[in-house]
């Protein structure tokens, strides 16, 4: 079977690419670094992602969407990692998601238009700051729906309209509800990240009205999980593949002893082997969201493979990336370090290489 991006799904991600070209490149995504002190939610690209329909791409037409799967998205995600764009981006999609597939007719049409266009920012809150990615971090008292505890990281909580959090109830079952960012008891607590182009925070919530998702019981949980997890691994090949690409197009230039240090074999053979281990980790993320969008019976295997080469293949690609380009990929003044921290701070992001081998393990064995 031939399996590949359509013409419409490679035009859509050259867009996104282009703009960010064009409108937010490494200058830009610089600037955003070295702002410690700023929101790391650039405007001008958030209103240019939302014009493109960036943010929009799960929400469906009735809501002001465009309608489309999770391999129309992976593509977003997939530039946005090689352009180590900063910015709520995964967190309002994985938002909208959570109302899409768990929220009632009228959640949904309060909440999805806004997120589709970029009026709301979402995030979602779904790792208790013991680790677990059950919800487990809060509860919801039975009485009035209210929720106590904290969960930690989660991605801009600081600029969110709307929070998207995992729960559960005093018989440990997990559920998704939806807390505003105005609601009483709730606080974010900022969290330093060596990784610049995100800003992070723990959020503490304390007797906080919410409301929960009507459908949003223990499946809906673990489909959002496996949403943000296909998701981040985009991202992360995104990173992966522009960290190789910018390495081979520097050492076929950079010359030692009079030739270019990309015809000694030791180079050669490294890149050769992380190309192959990139590709494969592309191909894998691109199955993945199809096995999902298509709820293929074996879609749990697919996204723990996803999951598991995506962060290899960043880890690897953004390593080689420092040292292939020498002395000056150690300095602060070059850009390799953006690249590497990112892959860096999202390889654990929903479930590390190893607990997705280990998920992988109790599928198949």
């Amino acid at each position: 079977m031939f399996f590949a991006l359509t013409d419409e799904q490679q035009a859509f991600a050259s867009t996104v690419s282009e703009f960010l070209a064009d409108r937010f490149d490494l200058d830009a995504v610089r600037g955003v670094v070295e702002d410690s002190h700023g929101d790391g939610h650039p405007l001008t690209l958030w209103k240019g992602l939302a014009d493109q329909g960036a943010l929009a791409v799960l929400v469906p037409e009735e809501h002001d969407g465009l309608g489309l799967g999770l391999v129309d998205a992976q593509v977003v995600a997939r530039a946005l990692g090689a352009g180590v764009a900063p910015g709520p981006w995964l967190g309002t999609v994985l938002a909208a998601e959570a109302v899409r597939l768990a929220g009632s007719a009228e959640q949904q049409a309060r909440w999805l238009p806004a997120l589709a266009a970029g009026e709301t920012v979402g995030t979602v809150a779904l790792r208790g700051e013991g680790g677990a990615w059950d919800g487990s971090g809060i509860t919801v008292d039975a009485n009035d729906g209210r929720l106590s505890g904290s969960a930690s990281p989660v991605d801009y909580p600081g600029v969110a309209g709307l929070l998207v959090v995992a729960a559960t109830d005093s018989s440990g079952t997990p559920g998704l509800y939806v807390v505003e960012a105005a609601a009483s008891g709730l606080s974010v607590r900022d969290q330093q990240t060596y990784d610049g182009t995100a800003r992070v925070g723990a959020v503490e919530l304390a007797d906080t009205p919410a409301e929960a998702l009507t459908a949003g019981g223990p499946e809906a949980v673990r489909a959002l999980l496996a949403r943000g997890a296909v998701l981040n691994a985009a991202d992360l090949v995104g990173v992966a593949r522009e960290a190789l690409t910018r390495t081979v197009a520097y050492d076929r230039e950079r010359t030692q002893f009079g030739v270019p240090v990309g015809s000694f074999q030791a180079i050669k053979h490294r890149m050769a082997d992380l190309h192959v281990a990139v590709t494969m980790a592309e191909h894998a993320v691109l199955f993945a969201a199809y096995a999902l969008d298509s709820h293929d019976p074996g879609a749990d295997v697919a996204v723990a493979v996803a999951g598991s080469k995506a962060s290899d293949a960043a880890w690897e690609a953004t390593g080689a990336m420092i040292q292939f380009f020498g002395g000056i990929g150690f300095t602060w003044e070059h850009e390799a370090h953006f690249f590497y921290k990112r892959a860096r701070r999202r390889a654990p992001l929903f479930g590390s290489a190893d607990e997705h081998r280990e998920r992988l393990a109790a599928l198949t064995i």
